[in-house]
């Protein structure tokens, strides 16, 4: 039996331009994602077998531990990619908030491909790797590289951009999750569509090391603003704050220690930009 521990970090969208919808029904968009230092963990197990079982547990009550996790499509793929067959056992041990906008399935996903190429002596190189990851969804290429990634088509398509620094804190309503599909729709739905190009000004801020507050920006937080009074309370309380990917999540770049918000809000404090993606330790061969 092989076992590794993998490290999956969560994203936030500073920012998230949509450019126009595709005739496969995905928007291709413009987006900057950064790494923070808020982690998923999962312990994954290799057994020889001469049938293929994956086997996911975990300390959440919100996720699926069956063929619907993300984790389990990674491992499956991975392991027909590779044409081998075994036992695999994962134990998601999750932090990062669910449906939020933080890519925690994303990076779960992404740690699993890369924990298993470990696991099998690394028989894919970065590219297969990434390959795959875009088989699977929009963001698990922005969290296999990490760091400050510009992501386009779709998310899957990715440049690394220089490293910045800051402090972030996030603010999540607990009971209010919004999914991508939900957001992009009701984007779409829209009449006006403003195009404010910040994600071409963040660049051109970044690359001369300069100040990025202004140009955050999100156009899903446009598009579901007005629904929920949840984010309006959030945005009122902290009106330079940001939604983050489709929400519910909003963050500000600052570590903001007192937030005049009742116990309906999660708050996350003390953390940090961070400019690496997933990462693996604890490798033991019994």
């Amino acid at each position: 039996m092989k076992q590794i521990k993998v490290t999956c970090p969560a994203k936030i969208n500073l920012t998230l331009e949509i450019v126009n919808k595709r005739e496969d029904g995905f928007h291709n968009i413009k987006s900057i994602m950064q790494m923070i230092n808020l982690y998923d963990y999962l312990d994954i197990e290799l057994k020889e077998s001469n049938e293929t079982q994956i086997i996911l547990t975990g300390n959440s009550k919100e996720i699926p531990y069956n063929e619907s996790n993300l984790v389990y499509k990674a491992a499956k793929l991975f392991l027909e990619k590779i044409n081998k067959k075994a036992q695999i056992n994962i134990y998601i041990d999750k932090h990062i908030p669910v449906s939020a906008g933080l890519a925690g399935g994303s990076t779960d996903a992404a740690g699993t491909i890369f924990g298993l190429n470990e696991l099998f002596a690394r028989p894919l190189d970065k590219e297969d790797l990434h390959e795959i990851c875009a088989k699977l969804g929009s963001d698990l290429n922005v969290c296999l590289e990490g760091g400050t990634i510009l992501a386009t088509s779709r998310g899957e398509k990715i440049e690394k951009l220089p490293s910045i620094s800051s402090d972030v804190t996030l603010i999540k309503p607990k009971h209010l999750g919004i999914s991508a599909k939900e957001a992009y729709t009701k984007y779409a739905n829209k009449e006006i569509k403003p195009k404010y190009n910040m994600t071409e000004k963040m660049i051109e801020a970044i690359n001369n090391n300069k100040n990025i507050k202004e140009f955050l920006y999100n156009d899903l937080e446009y598009a579901v603003f007005n629904d929920y009074e949840e984010l309006q309370k959030i945005k009122k309380t902290i009106p330079n704050s940001i939604m983050s990917g489709s929400g519910s999540t909003y963050f500000v770049l600052e570590n903001m220690k007192e937030i005049p918000l009742n116990t309906d809000y999660e708050i996350i404090h003390n953390l940090k930009f961070i400019n690496h993606g997933i990462k693996c330790n604890n490798f033991v061969t019994n």
